[in-house]
């Protein structure tokens, strides 16, 4: 198995968010409201129904699909209109009895946010943001640069620069707070995947720069999950720590996180997970796995929430 590459991983989506970053609460609404009326989007009072404004109410479809919490889904009465309905993650997250549906938990958003980076990826300076530019620190142009050249590598016809520069401006609000621009109250305040604290402000005012390093608020177990979906991609029963850490689709690039961060985060869970270990022949870090990838990923996820959840309806 290799490193993964944009063309096969995300689509050539761009500024579908209606200059809209992903608020508080958007991706719950996305759920609930598809679950009791999968049309909900295109009905002339979607926007008193879901208390937003008409623009929003397209920026939630977006992200509700980009997050994959929901999809498409057939209309056989009226081809041409498009309904949607929870996917099956979308459900056990942030359904009515979900998970995590009010994104208590920190945890969740960073699943969420490695499930924005997953294929097929709507999102596509994310991706490349995340997993195919080698800055540390950098500004809008340099993202903005480096976006367009792989779009171009890729043979993605008419990708418009004033787009991308949409997009990187949404994806620098979505996890810090710009320095200019737009800089109202809501702007500041209304978006979790801040708190993940994966960019700050350069200091100096020298642009942007990711964090590297332990994250303390991300859950090993989230981090096991991502790097057996990551495994997976390849089949693979062994693969590096090195290559989970610095490969192009790895839970490493997408959580930025060192390899001695994400080693020991899975030295933990094999601890208490049988069909996990962590080995180290020839001083060679390796994770070993004794199940079927996937399959075992989404055992760790349910073991994860669903203590917390019995407890919660207990104390109900």
């Amino acid at each position: 198995m290799s490193g993964l590459l944009l063309a096969e991983t995300a689509r050539p989506t761009f500024a579908r968010h209606e200059t809209f970053h992903p608020r508080f609460g958007w991706l719950r609404k996305a759920v609930e409201h598809t679950t009791a009326d999968p049309a909900v989007f295109g009905l002339p009072d979607a926007p008193v129904l879901l208390g937003v404004g008409k623009n929003m109410v397209n920026a939630i479809r977006y992200w509700g699909l980009a997050f994959k919490v929901l999809e498409a889904v057939p209309n056989p009465d009226r081809p041409r209109m498009p309904l949607y309905g929870p996917t099956t993650f979308g459900e056990r997250l942030l359904g009515d009895g979900g998970w995590d549906p009010w994104l208590e938990d920190s945890g969740s958003l960073w699943l969420l946010h490695w499930s924005l980076l997953q294929a097929p990826c709507t999102a596509p300076v994310w991706w490349v943001a995340f997993h195919d530019f080698a800055a540390q620190q950098f500004d809008e142009a340099q993202l903005t640069s480096q976006v367009l050249e792989l779009t171009t590598a890729a043979n993605w016809e008419s990708v418009l620069p004033a787009s991308v520069r949409k997009d990187v401006d949404c994806l620098l609000r979505t996890y810090t707070v710009r320095r200019h621009g737009r800089s109202g109250l809501d702007d500041i305040l209304d978006c979790p995947f801040r708190e993940l604290g994966l960019i700050e402000s350069a200091p100096g005012g020298g642009g942007y720069r990711f964090v590297v390093g332990e994250k303390s608020s991300l859950p090993d177990d989230v981090v096991a999950y991502a790097a057996l979906q990551f495994a997976a991609h390849g089949d693979a029963r062994s693969i590096s720590v090195a290559r989970l850490s610095h490969d192009p689709g790895s839970p490493g690039a997408a959580f930025r996180l060192t390899e001695r961060a994400l080693h020991d985060a899975l030295r933990r869970v094999a601890l208490r997970v049988p069909a996990l270990k962590v080995v180290e022949p020839g001083g060679l870090r390796q994770l070993l796995i004794d199940a079927e990838p996937t399959i075992l990923a989404e055992q760790i996820l349910a073991s994860y929430y669903e203590p917390a959840v019995k407890a919660s309806r207990g104390a109900a």
